[in-house]
């Protein structure tokens, strides 16, 4: 079982002392969920597939006390968080399980509640309710066990009897849900509407609320809740001032609250919204969440593209950072039932784990996770939810078709209608003249035989002979006239593709077949007859009429002499019909810009070294070893691609070599793009970012660098390595890459010796 851990960073600019009070929030159960007051923490539970349960607290706060949290915690299925304590439901048994921040564990159930199994918990300031069945039953319905939580004057915690949140409704009532505040409960009762009960409960203003809700979170002196049916908040308490005013007309599904604020999950794009004392401009932007939870000053959640975990200030003043480890968690909670509508199943397999089936300890078990049904700002959604995978939304860079136009209001450019013009222009000329055309058909079809009969005669060669393969020749009548083709790798003989067959291969080129976008047109994911799996780029309208057929061969001349580990590497075309389609190797782990920015899984620092080290083999490959050289021109983290491997190779490269007098100039600019692409390596920053200060990564990077403060601009999204020299090195050869002298910049040669010798020396850990 993983150990609990907090994330201590030892690189640190500011050092806050605050004061803090002891203030409290709660919020329902969840796989994350937070302790409050003096000495609050998060935990959340993994996504493993043991639900072990991972804690981290405060990095930089002198105030907060030495958090020594028990290394026997067991894997739970659900957690709550209390006033410096969380509790949980075990795995194993459904029994509820306690522990506080000073380490303590064994003292927080009372002794007569021990052995009792729970399918529902919830931690108040000072109390415990939990409703009594087995966690991984069907029935999820039960009566509602009570208990305090008492501090000793020694700042530890014990459990006792209660006998405060007991009255005549609640011995007869049997619950669904519950969640716990100051000195209240309220929870979701079989016989419909919600029930409030303990000794504070008359400062809601309310004790039974008649209409069916569900997520269920409490805070000091208010509830909110998700009403059924419009999927709205509902909040109620005496205090309005509380939960401030709550949005009106958006659905949501789920719930945290913090001290003086609520948050929660919208239903359309997973986005974040809160309302109280909050100040939003800090939510993150352009992601989803699956789960959240607030405290007093910082709300941490789960991420839905890659679960994981993200925490981020409550309010501009908020100084207290928690920087949670790098692990992913679990998006939601373990159930036996089926997923509803408007749900799906999390696919364990969406991870890339090879090694992980389910995310739940028990198999009968199962995660059901709202589906969404828009994509964030800038993005569309380009496949719809099914019954084990989420929406998928894709950026509306790439979108260049009717299905997206609206949702991301493209425009289609005077200089797109001047094209279009164009092509139509060309076509009536075309039509116009095929008459004429027809009368010099049959003479230019003697010529043609005559010249090809002559040629042969002469053994004329093919002028891409090296490269090219020339399709087979027709037997006989009864031959078929499009045989299926294998695969042969280039050099030597590149494929020569049938439009038909790669039609078949991609699904007719449809969307769902996209691997991605780009100037040149589309790529598709594509199975071949054999089985076997290729990346097909098809140029798009503008490509076709901006390349023509000689240059097009010239480009599949050079393609086809550069063969190299760290290239992507070509394997075939097709020109039939006016088309212009490259078949390359597949790379099935995508790009790195995918893994550092795009919501893929993180990639090690032991695989950003290997990453940096291969790329720059191939920019080398490409500068040294190809005759004539080639420049990129295009150097970037979304032109390296990750093989089955994990081994990084350079895509979509320059085709067309330079003038000897410009290669010089061309291949520093390819050191420098690769300088930047070190950086985002480095921070996990993009290239160039708008909604940081300053936006280029350059301008950002390169100061502190040279100030000697590279330590602070290393991704706090993957884990320290316990030594950081490598890191720091690897800033120092970013820094060399981008020198303002291209004359003091190292070439690829020297770059890829300096990588290469940082991959044997070191070993991160």
């Amino acid at each position: 079982m993983n150990t609990l851990l907090i994330k201590i960073s030892i690189f640190t600019l500011l050092c806050f002392v605050i004061n803090l009070e002891s203030t409290w929030g709660f919020g329902s159960m969840g796989p994350i969920s937070a302790a409050f007051g003096k000495n609050s923490f998060f935990c959340a539970i993994d996504a493993s597939g043991k639900q072990d349960v991972i804690c981290w607290g405060s990095k930089n706060n002198s105030n907060l006390d030495v958090l020594n949290y028990p290394t026997d915690v067991p894997s739970m299925f659900a957690l709550s968080g209390g006033d410096g304590f969380l509790c949980g439901i075990l795995s194993n048994t459904s029994q509820a399980f306690c522990f506080d921040s000073m380490g303590s564990s064994s003292d927080l159930v009372p002794l007569v509640y021990k052995t009792n199994g729970y399918s529902r918990i919830a931690a108040g300031r000072n109390h415990v309710c939990a409703i009594r069945g087995m966690y991984y039953s069907e029935s999820d319905w039960g009566s509602v066990d009570c208990w305090d939580i008492i501090r000793k004057s020694n700042g530890s915690m014990r459990s006792s009897e209660s006998s405060l949140y007991y009255n005549q409704y609640t011995n007869s009532a049997v619950f669904k849900s519950v969640v716990s505040g100051d000195g209240f409960s309220c929870g979701s009762v079989k016989d419909g509407g919600v029930l409030c009960w303990g000794p504070k409960s008359s400062n809601l203003g309310i004790s039974r609320f008649s209409e069916n809700v569900y997520g269920l979170t409490a805070g000091i002196d208010s509830v909110c809740g998700v009403l059924e049916g419009s999927n709205e908040v509902k909040c109620w308490g005496a205090n309005k001032d509380s939960f401030g005013i709550v949005p009106a007309g958006m659905p949501f599904v789920s719930l945290a609250a913090g001290v003086e604020h609520f948050c929660g999950i919208r239903q359309d794009n997973h986005g974040i919204m809160c309302w109280g004392k909050y100040n939003s401009s800090l939510i993150p932007k352009g992601s989803g969440f699956l789960a959240i939870a607030s405290s007093e000053f910082i709300t941490c959640g789960i991420r839905e593209g890659d679960l994981v975990l993200d925490c981020w200030y409550t309010n501009v003043s908020s100084k207290v950072d928690y920087d949670p480890p790098l692990q992913l968690c679990s998006p939601g909670l373990c159930t036996p039932s089926s997923c509803s509508e408007g749900k799906f199943s999390f696919n364990a397999s969406l991870l890339n784990e090879p090694d992980l089936i389910n995310l739940c300890v028990r198999k009968d078990l199962q995660i059901c996770s709202p589906c969404g049904v828009n994509c964030s700002e800038g993005f569309f959604a380009s496949s719809s939810c099914t019954e084990n995978a989420d929406r998928v939304c894709t950026p509306c860079s790439l979108c260049q078709n009717s299905s997206c136009s609206d949702v991301c209001k493209l425009q289609i450019s005077e200089e797109m209608k001047q094209q279009h013009q164009h092509q139509l222009r060309q076509l009536l000329i075309i039509v116009g003249s095929s008459a004429l055309s027809f009368l010099f058909c049959l003479a230019g079809l003697c010529l043609l035989i005559r010249v090809i009969t002559s040629r042969s005669k002469e053994g004329g060669k093919n002028q891409f002979g090296s490269c090219i393969r020339k399709p087979e020749k027709e037997t006989d009548a009864n031959t078929d006239p499009h045989p299926p083709v294998s695969v042969a790798p280039c050099p030597g003989e590149a494929q020569i593709f049938r439009l038909s067959e790669l039609k078949d291969a991609t699904n007719g080129f449809k969307e769902f077949n996209e691997l991605g976008r780009g100037s040149y047109g589309f790529v598709y994911k594509a199975v071949l007859p054999d089985g076997r799996q290729v990346a097909v780029k098809r140029a798009n309208a503008a490509t076709i009429i901006h390349i023509n057929s000689r240059e097009f061969e010239m480009e599949l001349e050079i393609l086809c002499s550069v063969r190299h580990s760290n290239i992507v590497n070509l394997l075939g075309y097709c020109a039939e019909m006016g088309e212009r389609i490259l078949v390359y190797e597949l790379m099935p782990h995508g790009t790195l810009n995918d893994h550092l920015h795009g919501g893929l899984s993180p990639v090690s620092w032991n695989l950003r070294l290997k990453i940096a080290m291969q790329a720059a083999k191939g920019l080398e490959y490409l500068h040294k070893e190809v005759s004539p050289p080639i420049v990129h021109r295009d150097m970037k983290s979304s032109n390296i691609l990750l093989d089955a491997d994990w081994g990084a190779r350079i895509a979509d490269f320059g085709l067309l070599t330079p003038n000897e007098k410009d290669l010089n100039g061309d291949v520093q600019t390819d050191v420098y793009n690769f300088g930047i692409v070190l950086l985002e390596i480095l921070s996990g920053r993009k290239a160039y970012d708008r909604d940081c200060t300053p936006p280029s990564i350059v301008d950002w990077a390169l100061p502190l660098i040279r100030q000697g403060k590279a330590a602070v601009i290393i991704d706090r999204y993957v884990a320290l390595p316990r030594n950081v020299e490598p890191l720091l090195k690897l800033a120092e050869i970013a820094e060399q890459a981008l020198r303002e002298n291209p004359a003091e910049r190292p070439d690829m040669s020297q770059l890829a010796l300096l990588l290469e010798q940082l991959v044997k020396d070191v070993m991160i850990s």
